[in-house]
């Protein structure tokens, strides 16, 4: 049997990188809906994610976090 290796769903001390998107729509009229966060693994190698939430319609965007993101959100 593998072994696996479970690692706590949050980063503790450590800032995203990386903010989940669930998006309707395409261009301007497009809709864009926070919905998790995500950190680079250890070996650069991927990503943890954390998922507030799971959309059944629409796609996913992983975005790195800018100072617009961080503005918008305010």
């Amino acid at each position: 049997m593998a072994r696996l290796n479970l690692q706590p769903t949050t980063q503790t001390g450590r800032k995203p990188t990386h903010r989940l998107y669930r998006v309707v729509g395409d261009g301007k009229t497009a809709i864009w809906t926070p919905i998790g966060a995500a950190w680079p693994n250890k070996d650069g190698l991927g990503f943890n994610l954390q998922c507030d939430a799971v959309p059944l319609q629409g796609r996913l965007v992983l975005r790195a976090i800018t100072e617009r993101d961080d503005a918008e959100a305010a």
